[in-house]
């Protein structure tokens, strides 16, 4: 792990939630378990594999020791989360977390929530995304599909968007994406539409056609949404829901699923959407294998 304890020792203490470290990229093996993130004024570890108290002890010292240079009258504030299977938890280790903990990310303010599941409330692998909308929303309607605290949303109306039409099952992700919206001081230009999309689309249609559609789903969620099967069917409605000329981000976080296979899918039932690029992703995300990373494709109407 001493490709984490290195990145500790260099981490610096930023306004913006970041990766610090990203050892899920392949990039230093010995440390693949590992992801480091700054939620500031949090630290928030995560490890895919159990981990002993002797290394979490380690862990807990090269931190303190970078914090009381970083900020030498601040407690150090850290959560342990541990995601092995069968094993997951998440932990306080030292300090506090905020009662209403809200980050920024290049002007945007987002809440969070690090000692609750998995997911923090923001995706910090999409940043760039988020930046590409917030360029390309002026004026335009905006579709964001599974929507979750509705980041897209924040940005692209920051960027100027006409309306943005945001949509996800869970009410409850769609609370904190309004929370999100007030936190920002937006005006009263969102949607949030606590819906399945395959069936809405009668609903999604009436509030078409968009300029811009961002499709950003899970791999795999049980009972909502299983990648190799449902993506096709979110694409062949696309071109229908497209202004002319529009244009659509494809996301997908899947290490087995390549960029073919959105290619692939597009040209067999959306022929006329043109692929323009692939959106880097944040430098600190890097991967030994790109597609088996974020894969977030920029594709237009015709």
């Amino acid at each position: 792990m001493q490709a984490l304890l290195t990145a500790i020792a260099g981490m610096h203490n930023s306004a913006d939630a970041y990766r610090v470290f990203h050892g899920r990229g392949g990039v230093y093996p010995e440390s693949s378990q590992w992801t480091l993130d700054w939620f500031s004024p949090v630290w928030v570890l995560t490890s895919f594999k159990p981990v002993s108290p002797e290394v979490l002890s380690q862990c807990h010292q090269a931190l303190l020791s970078r914090w009381q240079s970083l900020a030498p009258n601040e407690p150090l504030n850290w959560v342990y989360q541990c995601r092995a299977p069968g094993e997951s938890e998440t932990r306080l280790m030292s300090g506090s977390v905020p009662d209403n903990h809200v980050v920024t990310e290049r002007g945007a303010r987002y809440a969070v929530h690090v000692l609750r599941g998995q997911n923090h409330g923001l995706f910090l692998d999409m940043a760039n995304g988020r930046e590409w909308l917030k360029q390309h929303a002026q004026h335009e309607n905006v579709l964001n599909l599974f929507a979750y605290t509705c980041a897209f949303s924040v940005v692209a109306l920051q960027g100027g968007a006409a309306q943005v039409v945001n949509l996800d099952m869970s009410p409850t992700a769609l609370a904190i994406g309004q929370l999100n919206h007030r936190l920002n001081d937006l005006p009263a230009k969102a949607r949030f539409l606590a819906h399945d999309v395959f069936k809405t689309w009668g609903k999604i249609s009436k509030l078409g056609p968009y300029g811009v559609i961002v499709v950003d789903p899970p791999s795999y969620q049980k009972g909502s949404f299983i990648a190799t099967k449902d993506y096709v069917k979110l694409i062949r409605r696309l071109p229908d829901l497209l202004e002319p000329q529009g244009h659509v981000l494809l996301c997908l976080n899947a290490p087995e699923l390549d960029t073919a296979f959105l290619h692939q899918q597009v040209a067999e039932v959306a022929p006329g959407l043109r692929f323009v690029e692939r959106l880097a992703n944040p430098a600190a995300f890097v991967d030994v294998d790109p597609e088996k990373s974020l894969k977030v494709l920029h594709y237009q109407n015709a």
